[in-house]
């Protein structure tokens, strides 16, 4: 009687879900390619949406990480993580000679979303509350999936929003 009797129990341990980031900007090219390179030789990297969003806010608009990372309501350890990820991906692309694709991602995009024109000027503010960027779905600025062609599709939806905001609308501002 004097055996112990262990019981092994194997916890698995599953990630959350990653938080949604808030984007402003929609791109409107979104694959980049050196020249030079033939086409069945072309290698590429991804850029999720929220990537560039990191990019544009701290390299581009010159803001802290806490303005950054407060604009896409996430924490400024993960504003740094997607910073860094962004920053590593484009330094491949051009030191391997290889494109850049803009897609995906687990993002919202804001009231007050910029979108950019096929000639690469800002088109202005979204049409009014929740109005969907290009590859969105119409009324439901929340969802990030497959759009048109050359719309930065294969995204995620976005669970719930904070508490206190309203269903489907503008979001932070």
């Amino acid at each position: 009687d004097g055996i112990a009797h262990g019981i092994m129990i194997l916890v698995i341990a599953m990630p959350r879900p990653p938080k949604c980031r808030w984007v402003r900007f929609i791109p409107g090219t979104t694959f980049f390619r050196p020249v030079g390179v033939p086409g069945p030789q072309l290698q590429e990297v991804v850029l999720s949406v929220e990537e560039l969003e990191a990019l544009r806010l701290k390299d581009l608009e010159g803001r802290d990480q806490e303005q950054c990372a407060a604009s896409m309501q996430i924490s400024r350890p993960t504003f740094q993580r997607l910073l860094e990820s962004a920053h590593r991906k484009v330094a491949e692309a051009l030191t391997a000679g290889k494109g850049i694709r803009i897609q995906g991602g687990n993002f919202r995009v804001r009231a007050d979303a910029l979108q950019q024109s096929p000639e690469g000027t800002q088109a202005g503010e979204a049409d009014g509350p929740g109005a969907p960027g290009p590859g969105l779905e119409p009324g439901s600025a929340h969802w990030q999936g497959p759009g048109p062609a050359g719309a930065p599709g294969h995204g995620r939806r976005c669970g719930a929003r904070r508490p206190g905001w309203p269903g489907p609308g503008p979001g932070p501002t």
